[in-house]
């Protein structure tokens, strides 16, 4: 049987075939939920990409749940959006730890995104992220390996390549929405030839 191509609104062919495909956005809800993430979201769902964005009726606590730890295990693409507030949540924090250990097993795809935050700040946790480590240590001071591993995984996702709203889309939120839906899509195309290397 062959495969249907189509054209998305930004241009690009894609095989239809690939629309199995699934990306999972990582994102601290307060920070981005009704701004960017949900347009990013939208974004990729009209170009035709299975797309999980957690929603107000998954439980919430410390740690995540198993529902989202099979959403992110059964996706090809992670797109981690650190913002302000993103190293404060623990939920937040241990998603980012299950997608980089999918990162290491699957050879999952991740892609940082920095929205209005610079990765060096993620990278060497300065200014707000100081501050939200400074408060889960006294927190979590029975258990700083944790912390340390919530550090070490920051660390990791920051040191990978990825797209900042200022430097490559001068601010302008929709310009980097079509550069990640794009970037998603010449992956999807690619037909996975990066994926379980």
């Amino acid at each position: 049987m062959a495969a249907s191509t189509s054209t998305n609104q930004h241009g690009l062919s894609f095989d239809s075939s690939y629309r199995h495909w699934k990306v999972f956005l990582s994102f601290r809800g307060e920070d981005t939920r009704k701004t960017f993430t949900s347009h990013l979201y939208t974004a990729l769902k009209q170009a035709g990409i299975i797309t999980f964005m957690d929603d107000f009726g998954l439980p919430r606590g410390e740690e995540i749940s198993q529902q989202l730890i099979k959403a992110i295990q059964g996706s090809e693409i992670s797109l981690v959006i650190f913002s302000a507030n993103y190293a404060s949540s623990p939920w937040c924090l241990n998603e980012l730890v299950e997608i980089l250990e999918c990162k290491k097993r699957t050879g999952q795809l991740v892609y940082p995104v920095f929205y209005n935050v610079s990765p060096s700040v993620v990278r060497h946790k300065t200014g707000r992220f100081s501050d939200a480590f400074e408060s889960l240590e006294k927190r979590y001071v029975s258990n700083l390996d944790k912390v340390d591993k919530w550090k070490a995984a920051l660390t990791e996702a920051a040191n990978l390549s990825g797209y900042d709203l200022q430097n490559d889309a001068d601010g302008y939120e929709i310009r980097l929405i079509q550069i990640i839906v794009n970037k998603v899509l010449l992956e999807v195309t690619a037909g996975g030839s990066n994926i379980f290397l």
